[in-house]
């Protein structure tokens, strides 16, 4: 067996607000959508590459610590790697976020912010350090 696709489903009370905060403030294009029976809809927004990060309670402890400070994180955590952290935060926050911590350079070089996204997701941004290329 392989596995093709990793897709995770939100339950989002807020439905159109969440659509709207991925799709359109952090620019994740719509794959596939869908109406149904009795008002049901979903929407399924193309992330890019999908990994599955599965982390220890040490792990979880100092990433938290490293992006926030302390211990925040639910069980689940999104992560998306962005181009620019620091500007896609403040997008974010005006699209309906709310601040958890503000982009934070992490020992592994990378750019991190932590929020709560409309859906009810504990979301981190995150920006990959740019290869600077041959010396």
């Amino acid at each position: 067996m392989t596995v093709r696709q990793l897709r995770l489903v939100v339950h989002a009370e807020d439905y159109e607000q969440a659509v709207t905060f991925f799709r359109d403030a952090l620019g994740m294009p719509v794959a596939e959508s869908y109406s149904g029976g009795g008002g049901a809809e979903v929407t399924i927004l193309d992330a890019g590459r999908a990994t599955l990060e599965l982390s220890n309670t040490a792990q979880i402890e100092l990433i938290d610590d490293v992006e926030v400070g302390r211990r925040v994180a639910p069980r689940f955590r999104l992560a998306l790697e962005v181009e620019d952290c620091e500007s896609a935060t403040r997008t974010a926050i005006e699209a309906g976020a709310t601040p958890v911590a503000p982009p934070t350079r992490t020992p592994w070089d990378s750019v991190n912010a932590r929020m709560d996204a409309p859906g009810t997701i504990h979301l981190t941004l995150f920006e990959e350090p740019t290869d600077p290329g041959p010396a």
